[in-house]
């Protein structure tokens, strides 16, 4: 069973006032209290700010970030070069295999090996010299004709 403290209790009778809050800044701020403050005739501060209420934005982010970018990266990569696309398929075809069988023996799909054959690649070192030893056929470094 729970047992009592010991001492006395007291209670507090004292008044508690309570006040009101103050407006928040977006009421303070609506047009009908600015309306209703200047006919009671309260004190209303206006400011003007550095290009407020003009429809005149400087695109400046906008554009020098794009130059920025532009000036970083290259727009476009390089594909794969005429000769070393011909390369690929003359090879390919002496050897009599298809796109499909190419693309299985070096371990890429398909589909790579027709992006090399159409130029439509950005060219792969790892892929090239798997399809150098598949094909027997020199494709990276200078080639001689």
């Amino acid at each position: 069973m729970p047992t009592r403290p010991i001492g006395s209790f007291t209670q507090d009778w004292e008044p508690v006032t309570l006040q009101k809050s103050k407006p928040k800044s977006q009421v303070l701020r609506d047009q009908k209290s600015v309306t209703q403050a200047l006919r009671s005739g309260a004190q209303v501060q206006t400011i003007k700010k550095y290009d407020g209420g003009s429809n005149k934005k400087p695109p400046a982010t906008a554009v020098y970030a794009r130059k920025l970018d532009e000036a970083a990266e290259p727009g476009s990569f390089d594909k794969v070069g005429l000769e070393v696309r011909q390369l690929i398929q003359k090879a390919r075809l002496g050897k009599k295999m298809s796109q499909a069988e190419l693309g299985k023996l070096v371990n890429e799909r398909t589909q790579v090996v027709q992006e090399y054959e159409n130029g439509k690649a950005v060219p792969n070192q790892a892929v090239l010299a798997k399809m150098e030893r598949v094909l027997g056929v020199k494709l990276r470094g200078k080639i001689h004709k």
